[in-house]
């Protein structure tokens, strides 16, 4: 009898209704982690797909305008005023380009002087008798 009863208590409505209660709850969480991973997994796609078509993007303009400029100069006689305006124009900005890099180039030797001074401070013995020549070098530093 005892069978019987603990049968009946297993499919007593209340069981039943929490067992499912119980399913339907692990099924939430296991599609919310499913769902949160096909997220970020998507995510990522759109990601790389966005970044190769701005890529692509820029690489053809930039290849539409330079193969488009040395044809044009090639087809041009060599005493044209336009192919002399072509070149010494590349020319230029390949100059202006240098220069800018050249004129960027001391603010970061600027850094690395501080950098090195703070270095040689730091290394600087305490007493007078333990006084060591330290020689801080710019490619130490990096």
């Amino acid at each position: 009898m005892t069978t019987a009863t603990a049968d009946a208590t297993d499919n007593s409505p209340l069981s039943v209704l929490g067992e499912a209660l119980e399913a339907a709850a692990e099924t939430i969480g296991e599609a919310s982690s499913d769902a949160s991973e096909s997220a970020k997994a998507a995510a990522r796609k759109v990601k790389a797909g966005v970044s190769a078509g701005a890529y692509h993007a820029a690489y053809g303009v930039s290849f539409g305008v330079v193969f488009g400029a040395v044809f044009l100069k090639e087809l041009l006689p060599e005493e044209s005023a336009v192919r002399r305006g072509l070149e010494e124009g590349a020319e230029a900005a390949i100059d202006a380009v240098a220069s800018r890099r050249a004129a960027k180039a001391p603010a970061v030797g600027d850094e690395l002087d501080e950098e090195l001074e703070a270095q040689a401070e730091k290394a600087k013995p305490a007493s007078p008798r333990a006084r060591k020549t330290v020689r801080v070098t710019r490619d130490s530093a990096v």
